[in-house]
């Protein structure tokens, strides 16, 4: 297989699909291990971790436990849009793209997070899995074929710090569309507010 296309030569100024359209299928692979197992994942261990992160206020829990599978699957379907837009930009411009590049820098750091997640709950959490395998790795790689090809944008503190608000930001406009796309948080027809 010739592999130019995504990695060129050096200084060459463009990267291929396999980089700029391959973050839409690592995130869809990622997204799609946390569709399957966050319901029965929260369902079983929310418990454990109220008594675990005393801390964190009721209120958190009890939108965790609200959220249905519908509103999360609307949520992912939202940031799916996101994510499939910068990677369409990536692949118009040849990885250039400011919000391509942004947008798989916030995957990676997104990928930290649940492996700091899983750290910090010693164990399985959903999108972990993925994050190890998928997430990481294909940042890594992606950036490498950026900065071979002389298309990656210099990374500075900065840069990290709204990688990471881009990334909380993108998530939770994700959830409030989704909330009101499926009438998450309101109640339904008989059902008692008391």
């Amino acid at each position: 297989m010739d592999t130019r296309e995504d990695s060129g030569p050096p200084g060459g100024g463009r990267v291929g699909p396999r980089v700029t359209l391959g973050l839409a299928a690592a995130w869809a692979l990622h997204d799609a291990e946390e569709l399957a197992a966050l319901p029965g994942w929260l369902r079983r261990n929310t418990p454990r971790l109220r008594e675990r992160f005393p801390a964190v206020p009721e209120a958190v829990w009890r939108r965790t436990a609200s959220a249905g599978g519908r509103e999360f699957a609307a949520a992912v379907a939202v940031m799916g849009a996101i994510v499939a837009s910068a990677s369409a930009a990536g692949q118009l411009t040849g990885g250039r793209s400011a919000a391509y590049q942004a947008a798989l820098n916030a995957f990676g750091l997104h990928g930290l997070v649940h492996l700091a997640q899983a750290a910090a709950v010693r164990g399985y959490t959903p999108g972990s899995a993925t994050s190890a395998v998928v997430v990481v790795p294909f940042t890594l790689w992606a950036r490498g074929r950026l900065r071979r090809a002389g298309a990656l944008r210099p990374a500075r503190a900065r840069d990290v710090a709204v990688g990471l608000g881009v990334a909380v930001a993108a998530t939770a406009a994700s959830h409030v569309v989704a909330r009101r796309l499926t009438g998450g948080g309101r109640p339904r027809p008989g059902a008692s507010t008391a």
